[in-house]
């Protein structure tokens, strides 16, 4: 994939949240603030939903991928899906991801979270259709990014030649089945209580020496604390486990995603394994 327009791409879909200049009460739109340092905020800043590439399936259809940008560096943020988040049209709404974390923290400094959930389209989808990812946070202006063939955008998948990377295979059920690729697996639906910790275990297949598996909250009504949300595996163990712990009862949608390493290889855009976690929290 060509990083330059990668570069140009997210440097325009960034804006900072402060607005600059003009008459006093007057507002600048979104779009036409400057990127600049000051887009870093503690809180309050707009999610920036972000389209990272697409990329072809054996069967003939395509797979496009989404991720998102959050400026905040202290507050995670919470979209629920409907009229402030959605994707059209509607049919591939649904798995778009309803909490946003805050910029991770060393040694983890990925600066966004790339691809946190695909939209497979069909071999008939064309260069002119498009895929379409809304957000609107508070009384923020809703923010659009459209998904679409284009050939810059294209990406390598579940390996990258020229790299020599190849994306882990993962299981998150014992005896299930792997998955390999952004195209992700959803596993479960299992059961946990609240204030109970669930365990969690991600069986992975590598050839590289360490890999890393990273936990987050995808969708659910309330917080999900982890014990372990940043683990990097040696190459003696090929389990990573952790444990999930929630406050409030509901349905929620946990994401495992491993790569090699989080650095150095996310911003290349490949090669990396999404995988999802059904949960009913009684």
């Amino acid at each position: 994939m060509n990083r330059r327009f990668l570069l140009l791409g997210l440097m325009t879909a960034l804006a900072s949240t402060i607005p600059s200049g003009g008459l006093d009460g007057q507002e600048i739109s979104i779009y036409e603030r400057p990127w600049t340092g000051s887009v870093l905020v503690p809180a309050g800043g707009p999610i920036v939903p972000i389209f990272d590439g697409w990329y072809d399936n054996p069967d003939g259809s395509y797979t496009l991928c989404f991720g998102y940008y959050s400026p905040n560096y202290e507050e995670d943020v919470t979209i629920p899906l409907g009229p402030n988040n959605f994707v059209e049209p509607s049919e591939y709404d649904g798995l778009q991801p309803e909490y946003f974390e805050h910029i991770p923290e060393r040694p983890f400094s990925y600066r966004r979270r790339y691809c946190v959930f695909p939209v497979r389209v069909p071999e008939t989808f064309s260069a002119s259709d498009r895929v379409v990812w809304t957000l609107q946070r508070g009384r923020e202006e809703a923010l659009s990014v459209p998904g679409k063939l284009v050939l810059a955008y294209r990406l390598d998948e579940i390996t990258s030649p020229g790299r020599g990377d190849l994306a882990p295979g993962l299981r998150l059920e014992e005896d299930g089945s792997d998955t390999q690729g952004r195209n992700g697996m959803t596993y479960g639906p299992v059961s946990a209580r609240v204030g109970t910790p669930l365990e969690l275990t991600a069986w992975l297949d590598h050839p590289d020496d360490s890999v890393w598996v990273g936990w987050a909250k995808h969708q659910g009504p309330g917080p999900v604390t982890f014990s372990e949300q940043n683990t990097m595996m040696d190459s003696t163990s090929r389990t990573a486990t952790a444990t999930a712990r929630f406050t409030e009862p509901g349905r929620y949608l946990l994401r495992a995603q491993a790569i090699d390493d989080p650095v150095e290889a996310f911003e290349f855009h490949c090669c990396w394994t999404n995988a999802y976690l059904e949960v009913n929290v009684e």
